[in-house]
């Protein structure tokens, strides 16, 4: 969480009721203590390393793979916000909870997962290779999945390229159940056919906020310490 106190910006990070039920979790390097609530005058260290440095070569693709004018760059959260901080010696991903944007809707950006897989089909790369920025796509729920009975497939026209994150696939499932019909899209965002799997495609996903809908509303959601306001 990221506020202003005067004119100084305050970051405060607490843990979720996630970090007790998930098996084999260990706390971040510093921040041991799960009832506690970490404050901080800059970005903390274990979310600014999942950044790529500015001193890489590819940093100005990396702004360009997430939709984002290297001329001007976003600030760190935003930018970790969009490109999920993925590392490839963990499996943490960092994401937004959604609110309604100005017009009281669902607004979201999220890259594909679980393209590297799909990709071994060679219908899928014609697929991402003849795909444009605007291009619709289509979510299809999956209750029969058996990993997540709650995973949410994206398709490009009959073509199956991969699936919505984890972490949103109740909301968007709930979302595509309740939202009336044409008021769910998902469109091609960002193709990058020169970035590593995990930010090939980024796509929008605009549907309706439906009254009593609170995103991120699990139990493992929840913040173990209560947030005070500063």
């Amino acid at each position: 969480m990221r506020s202003s106190v005067g004119n100084a910006v305050i970051y405060r990070f607490s843990y979720t009721e996630g970090a007790r039920s998930l098996e084999g979790f260990r706390p971040f390097d510093g921040m041991t203590n799960l009832e506690a609530v970490y404050h901080s005058e800059a970005l903390f260290p274990v979310l600014l390393n999942r950044l790529l440095p500015k001193s890489r070569p590819e940093y100005n693709d990396f702004l360009r793979w997430n939709d984002f004018n290297p001329a001007d760059p976003p600030e760190p959260l935003v930018l970790l916000q969009r490109s999920e901080g993925i590392k490839k010696t963990d499996a943490v991903e960092v994401f937004p909870c959604p609110v309604p944007d100005d017009h009281g809707c669902y607004l979201n950006y999220f890259f594909v997962h679980g393209m590297r897989y799909q990709l071994d089909r060679s219908e899928a790369v014609q697929a991402l290779s003849q795909m444009h920025s605007g291009d619709r796509l289509t979510l299809r729920c999956e209750p029969d999945n058996p990993v997540d009975p709650f995973a949410v497939a994206i398709d490009s026209g009959s073509t199956h390229i991969g699936y919505a994150p984890r972490y949103l696939a109740y909301d968007l499932t709930r979302l595509l159940r309740d939202c009336p019909s044409g008021t769910v899209n998902l469109f091609a965002q960002k193709v990058n056919s020169d970035a590593p799997f995990q930010q090939r495609l980024l796509c929008r996903f605009q549907g309706c906020w439906p009254a009593d809908f609170k995103p991120c509303s699990g139990p493992e959601f929840e913040v173990i310490p209560e947030l005070v306001e500063v």
